[in-house]
């Protein structure tokens, strides 16, 4: 629910970027990523002017996408300028080379005229033959360097209304993705609207947030083909049992561009000793259920990140977070998203020694290393925390569409963000 509430308004930040399809990275220069911006739940209001934003960026997108089809129209058109100007320059090559070849055949004939000269012939016979054989030379020298200069002319030309309906067709595949991306936040910001407004006209709980959540062991650099194992502490600072509690874990990640979104390339699974192996996380990015969760315990969760080897180097982020709901009605989570900054190093790089990861900011809640509680490692009994493989909530976030159109849309903002601080 609250993490739900924090994607939707990175799609509005998203979506309300100037130019968002062809200046995103400027656009979100100065952006804050959603868990150190958002301090509380979005209201009504704010959701309305976020889903007429994302609407009006559909819009754009759309007008700019019918553009971008018309001049591609224009550069492919054989009546197009450059198309006109390259036929022309062909025509021109074209005629370059027949007087070439004429000048060549007029040096052949007069070499065979000197060559088919009588040994007796006058010296006035034989100057004559020459000269013209010398002035057929001449000519032919002027020929081929006409001919060069046209056929050069011609490639250039040509080059030039090919390169131009490259540079449509790209701009049209750049204004489509826009279009596909601003659709998906556009639904994803209508979707947390009506949501908010049926919460606001049927709440459900006064969501508290005493949930925290703490990734350790992910390592700062990662190769590209590797696994890694790390692991999610949740704990129970309620004062109440938890009836269920979903622990949360978003892997986003793009080339060191910033633009190509590779986070398909990356899959995120989480284990225990009652899971019987390796599961994936849900298309909510959730790692099972906790059942039962005491106050003042916590649970560590087992989890494997695996990157594809066709994965590019370039940032990630890993975001952790949970939501819980108790029988009665009830329910809260972590205050933030908790952000985890890492680097994807090329398939065969030698990392040499990582350091791991340093949550986005510090929490005075974060719970220290000594063991509060029970963990994963063992089963848990009904009365600390059971961690199930099964679970749903209306609680539970729904990033799968809300998140990953957020973070498409705004071409990587969030690891746009953090490369200019760091290079800065």
């Amino acid at each position: 629910m609250k993490i739900r509430r924090v994607l939707a308004t990175a799609v509005a930040a998203a979506v309300t970027a100037p130019v968002v399809m062809l200046s995103a990275g400027s656009a979100f220069a100065d952006a804050q990523p959603p868990s150190q911006t958002q301090k509380k739940k979005p209201t009504v209001e704010e959701l309305e002017k976020a889903a007429a934003a994302a609407k009006k960026a559909y819009e754009d997108a759309l007008a700019a996408q019918e553009s971008a089809q018309k001049a591609v129209a224009a550069a492919t058109s054989e009546s197009s300028p450059l198309h006109v100007k390259a036929k022309a320059a062909d025509k021109e090559a074209g005629a370059a080379t027949a007087a070439r070849a004429a000048a060549d055949k007029a040096v052949s004939d007069a070499q065979f005229a000197l060559d088919k000269l009588p040994a007796d012939a006058t010296t006035a016979d034989r100057a004559a033959a020459e000269k013209t054989l010398a002035d057929a030379k001449k000519d032919a020298e002027t020929a081929a360097g006409v001919e060069r200069t046209a056929v050069e002319k011609s490639k250039a030309a040509a080059k030039e209304a090919k390169d131009a309906e490259v540079a449509a067709f790209k701009a049209l595949n750049t204004a489509s993705e826009a279009v596909r991306t601003t659709r998906a936040a556009k639904e994803a910001a209508d979707e947390a609207l009506a949501e908010a407004k049926k919460e606001a006209e049927n709440p459900t709980c006064d969501y508290d947030a005493k949930l925290t959540t703490v990734a350790t062991g992910l390592p700062s650099k990662i190769v590209a083909g590797t696994a890694t194992d790390f692991s999610l502490r949740v704990a129970n600072d309620t004062g109440r049992t938890l009836d269920k509690v979903w622990p949360f874990t978003y892997l986003h990640a793009t080339d060191k561009s910033g633009y190509k979104v590779t986070d398909d390339l990356l899959r995120l699974q989480w284990s225990t000793a009652a899971s019987g192996g390796w599961k994936d996380v849900d298309a909510l990015h959730r790692a099972g259920v906790i059942n039962k969760l005491g106050n003042g315990r916590h649970v560590d969760l087992k989890l494997r990140l695996k990157i594809d080897a066709k994965a590019p180097a370039g940032p990630g982020i890993a975001f952790v977070a949970g939501d819980y709901r108790n029988i009665d009605g009830s329910c809260g989570g972590s205050p933030d998203l908790a952000e985890y900054d890492f680097e994807i190093l090329a398939a065969g790089t030698k990392p040499g020694q990582a350091d791991p990861a340093k949550p986005g900011k510090g929490k005075a809640n974060t719970p220290d290393n000594k063991p509060q509680g029970t963990t994963a490692t063992t089963p848990l009994n009904p009365t600390t925390g059971t961690l199930a493989a099964t679970g749903s909530s209306s609680a539970t976030p729904k990033l799968a569409l809300a998140g990953g159109a957020a973070v498409v849309a705004g071409a990587g903002a969030l690891l746009a963000v953090r490369r200019r601080r760091t290079d800065g």
